[in-house]
């Protein structure tokens, strides 16, 4: 029994350092491993298996909205990335360049993509020529490489996995809605699948991606806080069209250029799971994108019956749809029960000799930890029952926390009380002088997080400078 709740003994808690929380989390519950090339992650089965569930649903969502996928290449060359000046000033200190190819110099050096705008447009002026060959609607699931000087597992790495979606369309107003479109596909599917509330809004100018128009984002709160950008849908205008020349003739026999799109979507929202609904026994994964969303440990497995019970109940759960294990192995039950909970698994099945002659098992809920006995008849569909309980009872949980968390200032004493006391989103007027912010963050290091869509007007004046305001914008300090 001395070993049964190691899991947890080796998890500092989280009120204690949060940080170091978060990294035994990750490398306890076997979700990451540290590799050789610094500054780069090995993303283990447990932690891969997450991804690859959200990468299906988003993927499902993305095609009803008639996205294309495709591959473009791994290296870009330098005079193809210079084309769009504020993108690659936007890219430059962290892209990895590749000179030599052998032992041959290369007669051009090439970057390991950052970001694929510059192969996209380069695609699309090649390929676009028509209104007829337009829209272009396509995405791609890859890696990407920056040069980060700080890393953490999931939420800042040199390589990471992501997708990134980019179009083309024949005016403005078809770009401006699919830019919106792509948003709330990803507000959707956080809130939806990752039981994450996100405020949905639109980048200040000094936050705006390299080379957009117009950036929009959706933002969480960390159970520490901190906010953590949560996906980005960018409105490219027909900036990157003019420096590419993606021109197509319209139906009025114009040449014309186009108007395109960009949006992404990252591993780190693998991290953004953890901080959200992790807690001081481990991993606590929504039942949408848990691998294993019921775990089975037979009690007193030695005895006649239990294993094969077990084995009944595992094919039942299985045939229903459900994302089951047993753990049939010869630890202790105390230890699988520490295991399960520090995995994340949603439920946990306890079956026994006095559970079988009873027709029942034990069901524990990994979120609040409530224990309730099941009868074996309809198990699969009260099972069923219980994870979408679980799921929605995960997202209500953490909107009670962000909105206890949002705070109002309506002046810089209050705004540097709250961010110092206070951790969490801060509701503030803004004028939009790029100075007041750039004041904001010098004096606390937060930084605006986003205008969002529901405005409030809190004052009519700048929480910084007292000027007329012309919007509310969260604040935050951030991942």
């Amino acid at each position: 029994m001395a070993d049964d709740k190691k899991f947890v003994q080796e998890i500092t808690s989280m009120e204690e350092d949060f940080a170091q929380w978060y990294t035994d989390i990750v490398k306890k519950a076997d979700l990451i491993d540290y590799s050789s090339v610094k500054g780069c992650m090995i993303i283990r089965p447990a932690g891969f298996a997450i991804w690859e569930l959200i990468q299906a649903e988003l993927d499902r969502r993305f095609k009803e909205t008639e996205v294309s996928n495709c591959y473009m290449p791994l290296f870009i060359p330098e005079s193809l990335l210079e084309v769009e000046k504020d993108h690659v000033e936007g890219f430059a200190p962290e892209v990895a360049w590749v000179t030599h190819g052998g032992m041959e110099p290369l007669a051009e050096r090439m970057c390991v993509r950052p970001t694929s705008e510059t192969l996209f447009c380069d695609y699309y002026n090649k390929i676009v020529q028509s209104y007829r060959d337009l829209p272009q609607v396509l995405n791609q699931w890859c890696s990407v490489v920056r040069w980060e000087k700080t890393t953490r597992p999931f939420l800042r790495s040199r390589e990471f996995l992501w997708q990134e979606g980019h179009t083309a369309h024949a005016t403005q107003e078809e770009a401006q809605e699919r830019t919106i479109q792509m948003l709330n596909v990803y507000a959707d599917f956080c809130e939806e699948c990752l039981a994450i509330p996100v405020i949905r809004g639109q980048k200040t100018e000094k936050e705006r991606f390299a080379g957009a128009k117009d950036t929009y984002t959706i933002e969480s709160l960390m159970h520490d806080g901190k906010a953590l950008q949560s996906g980005t849908s960018h409105n490219f205008g027909d900036g990157f069209a003019r420096a590419f020349k993606i021109q197509y003739t319209d139906k009025d026999n114009k040449l014309k250029y186009v108007h395109q799109t960009s949006w992404g979507f990252t591993t780190r929202m693998v991290g953004g799971i953890i901080m959200v609904h992790g807690d001081n026994s481990g991993l606590k994964l929504p039942p949408a994108v848990a691998p294993v969303q019921v775990n089975i440990i037979p009690v007193a497995m030695h005895k006649e019956g239990v294993l094969e019970e077990a084995k009944k109940l595992l094919s039942k759960l299985k045939s229903a749809g459900i994302r089951v294990k047993l753990d049939d192995s010869d630890r202790s039950p105390g230890f699988k029960f520490s295991e399960s909970e520090m995995r994340g698994i949603p439920v946990r099945l306890e079956i026994g000799p006095k559970d079988i002659e009873k027709n029942q098992c034990i069901v524990v809920r990994r979120d609040n930890f409530e224990k309730q006995p099941v009868g074996l008849d309809n198990i699969d569909v009260d099972i069923k029952r219980i994870l979408e309980n679980i799921q929605k009872n995960m997202y209500e949980t953490a909107l009670k926390h962000r909105d206890s968390h949002t705070y109002t200032a309506l002046n810089m004493e209050e705004f540097e009380e709250i961010i110092n006391t206070k951790p969490g989103f801060i509701k503030a007027m803004y004028c939009g002088n790029q100075d007041c912010e750039d004041e904001i963050k010098d004096r606390t290091g937060a930084t605006a997080r986003c205008i969002p869509f529901k405005q409030e007007e809190i004052s009519k004046v700048c929480v910084c400078c007292k000027k007329p305001a012309k919007q509310m914008i969260y604040w935050g300090r951030a991942y």
